[in-house]
């Protein structure tokens, strides 16, 4: 054998090292709300995006999802703390999160001290603010937009000085539902749903404005089986017997 032939052989037939896999990044879904989104008065499973949030990690290659719900937050509020919430939440570097859901305008119908007084924030400046908010959104990540809950305005008022009303509930869903229509952003419709079960006082706490635990189950589960969503995630639909919008 020649000096350094069987090295040159041996070289020869080696396997190249195997190149590393790509990690998958999963979807993220960032969820910006309320007592709502938070689950308040759900002490059983933490609402309904704390629902959706374990029901999705239950699937495979299922969305990522950071429920981010302060309590007493209204449009402006949530639209203050918009950059700061998507800007960390891509979990890896120069990553952002996915798509947003936003999840508010409940506090904003409430009137100040007497049923007709001033409400939080007036109709106009609440759909002013919902298109901003929607713009500044959309630059981020693709944008989507729950409807509000229903109200028992016997219960009223809220903490003595809050008064909730269906009237208002319905008027600042339409304005909702209004720019969403303007912006091409889904939009999902909560109240008429819920109203139409006449069960539904039941599904809130004493407090006549946040859902029980069987309130939140009901939004759980009109939101895990709305189409635009699924798509969104890249789930397969579900099999309704009616469609949802």
């Amino acid at each position: 054998m020649l000096p350094g032939r069987g090295l040159v052989q041996d070289r020869a037939v080696s396997a190249p090292a195997p190149l590393p896999m790509p990690v998958a990044v999963p979807r993220k879904l960032i969820v910006l709300g309320d007592s709502g989104v938070y689950g308040w008065g759900d002490p059983e499973e933490g609402g309904w995006c704390e629902r959706l949030r374990r029901h999705w990690m239950g699937l495979p290659a299922a969305p990522v999802l950071y429920p981010l719900g302060v309590r007493g937050d209204g449009l402006e509020r949530v639209a203050a703390r918009l950059q700061s919430e998507v800007g960390c939440r891509g979990e890896l570097r120069r990553q952002r999160p996915h798509g947003v859901l936003l999840a508010v305008g409940l506090n904003d119908t409430a009137r100040v001290g007497r049923p007709d007084g001033r409400p939080q924030l007036e109709p106009e400046g609440f759909l002013f603010g919902l298109e901003q908010l929607l713009q500044r959104a959309r630059a981020s990540a693709p944008v989507l937009v729950l409807g509000l809950t229903p109200v028992l305005e016997e219960a009223m008022p809220y903490a003595e000085v809050l008064w909730y009303g269906l009237e208002q509930v319905r008027r600042y869903e339409a304005l909702l539902e209004e720019a969403c229509l303007e912006a091409d952003v889904p939009f999902l419709p909560l109240l008429d749903h819920l109203l139409a079960d006449p069960r539904w006082p039941q599904w809130l706490c004493d407090d006549g404005l946040h859902l029980n635990s069987d309130g939140h189950r009901q939004v759980y589960e009109r939101v895990r089986q709305w189409p635009a969503l699924l798509a969104w995630a890249g789930l397969e639909p579900l099999q309704l017997t009616t469609a949802l919008r």
